[in-house]
Order: structure tokens, then sequence, then C-alpha cells
């Protein structure tokens, strides 16, 4: 089977403003291309080779971070101008033909760039307050995670045990009011059954891998009671690669391509379809190349994936589905 076939590729989580900001030169062949993570794996002239034609790119600031992308936590002003300069790179791209920026769920467009793309904020700390989330959404935003793994002013991330602060329970239903996406991939345990229970919207968990399969206390990862909800309302799934994300700790090898299927058909398993999973690489976002699974190092070999569900026996209709489709349900795009 040629697996080329089943171009186009959606990615939903690509950290593409971070590595411009921290010195990528996006438009360089991927051996010049400088910046953080080497050696690189993503550039516009990677993603376009390999056939990855719609993507989720995100805004992510880091609270503390001591790079391009760090604020003072707590920083409202600092937060927000982070943040601010990255949507600036994807408004950028958008003029010089690299992308075209998506519009909400379910709106329709016509996208004319090689790229389509989505804004996705990755912690909501440059959001300096719920009312302010209506003027994100009219430059593109179309998805936020209230946390990365470090708490923010709206949640818990995934290395700590808080769950959703006053103003975050205002976002989420802020959110549910303007059909902003809410991104699960690193609440903590209590923010993520807090945001279940607050709304009943769809929900998308952009890279995020089974716990049950990994270490079982590590909030990075969803539980299989998580999977299931996030199954029944709709929402979908991304494979993410990171290597250490694919097998538990102690295993004395290095992960491959198997194990990463391992965890897609796990939650088509727990979400008793094939609908639910898709592809949230995040591709070089804070690893390298190297920090990916044997036989992956660049977007293109992106299709072994494929290769390896085929010889599980999945149809060409499922392949396509994991590769772009489920993603392009969700979003109605």
């Amino acid at each position: 089977m040629t697996t080329r076939a089943f171009a186009p590729w959606f990615d939903a989580h690509l950290d593409l403003a971070y590595l411009a900001e921290c010195g990528r030169d996006m438009d360089a062949p991927i051996e010049s291309a400088g910046g953080p993570h080497l050696p690189a794996a993503v550039t516009w002239p990677a993603l376009r080779d390999a056939g990855v034609r719609f993507c989720l790119g995100t805004i992510f600031t880091e609270a503390d971070g001591t790079d391009a992308v760090g604020y003072p936590a707590a920083d409202a002003k600092a937060a927000a101008q982070r943040g601010r300069a990255q949507l600036a790179r994807y408004e950028r791209w958008a003029a010089l033909g690299r992308v075209s920026l998506m519009p909400r769920r379910g709106v329709k467009s016509s996208a004319d760039a090689p790229i389509s793309l989505g804004i996705l904020m990755e912690n909501a700390d440059p959001i300096s307050s719920p009312d302010e989330l209506e003027w994100w959404v009219s430059r593109g935003l179309v998805a936020v995670g209230p946390s990365w793994a470090k708490a923010s002013r709206y949640a818990g991330g995934n290395s700590t045990t808080t769950g959703l602060t006053d103003i975050g329970r205002e976002l989420i239903r802020e959110m549910d009011r303007l059909g902003v996406v809410i991104d699960v991939s690193h609440l903590s345990d209590a923010s993520l059954q807090q945001v279940f229970e607050l709304t009943s919207s769809p929900v998308m968990a952009s890279h995020s891998n089974c716990r049950s399969l990994l270490d079982p206390s590590n909030q990075r990862h969803l539980t299989d009671a998580s999977i299931i909800e996030i199954a029944r309302r709709g929402g979908v799934i991304g494979l993410n690669l990171y290597a250490k994300f694919l097998t538990p700790p102690g295993a004395e090898r290095a992960p491959t391509i198997d194990d990463a299927i391992r965890h897609v058909e796990r939650v088509c398993e727990l979400a008793g379809h094939r609908r639910a999973a898709g592809l949230g690489s995040d591709m070089d976002g804070g690893f390298s190349a190297e920090g990916l699974p044997g036989g992956i190092r660049l977007p293109r070999s992106l299709s072994k994936l494929l290769d390896a569900l085929a010889s599980r026996g999945w149809s060409d209709d499922d392949i396509r589905a994991f590769a772009c489709d489920n993603w392009l349900r969700f979003w109605g795009w």
C-alpha cells in the first residue's frame, strides 16, 4: 500500500510561533533552520513536504520561563506581551501566504494557503481576563488550554494538584459562549474533572497519550475514564510523538512506532470506534528530532504510522480518518 495517498495530514499540536520566537528560521531548509531543540524537525518546507495541510499552531508561554516565551508568574501584562508577539507571528505568516488562519469550530473557510492553521493557546495567562477572550477570538484564536504543566491564573496544570480558579471558571463559561474549544491536554485531574462538570461541549486533547500504558500516577496522560468521556462528547485525542510519552518509566529500549500505535488503538478501543484518534505530534515542542520514536525524524516519516495501521488491518477510510478526517470532522472545516 502506498501511504502517500493518505495525505493530507492534520497535526493538532505544533509550537510554530514558539520556535520562531526562540530563533528558528521557519522558511529555511531543516538542516540550516537553527533555533532551539536541534536537530530540528519542523519548518514550513518540512511540513509542506510531508503533506501537512492542516494544523493547530500554538501560542505557548511559560510562567517563570527563561527563554523568549517566559514571563514572571502571575504577571498578566508580561504574559499578554509574550502571547501577542506570537499572535503577530501567525498574522505575518498569513500575510505572506504561508498559512490561512482558520475560523472557529463549525465555521467553514475558503482557505487557499498551502497550510490551513487554527491558533491554539497553550496556557491561558496571555488572556488578561475572561472579558478579553473575545478580542483574541476576533484575531483567530480557536482553542485554549487553560494551563500548561505549571498552574496558570486560570487552572492547575499537570504538575499540580489544584483545580480551576474563580476566573478559570469564568473563562470556561466565556469559551462556551464564544464557541472556543477547550484543550484539556495539560490540565490536572482536578481541573479536568471541573471542566467536565462545567460544560457539556465537545472538548479535545490536542497532544495526549494513554495513562494506562504509561505511568499511572502521571497526570500528563489521560486516564481511561477521561478518554471515554472525551470520545462520548465527540472529541478527538491527538497522539503525542514525544518518545518519553510512549513507553512506561523503566522501559529498557528505545520507543518505536509500534509503541505509538498502541496508544492510538487504546483510544479507539475505549471509544468503541475509530473517530476519536488523530495526530498531535508536538514535534520540536521542547525536544529535538532525536526525541521522536525510532523511524520518525521528520514530518515526512509520519507515513510510517499509516503503514503500521495498515499492517493491523485498518481500512483505507479509517487510516485517512486518523491522518486527517477525524480532526476535520471535529472542526467542521
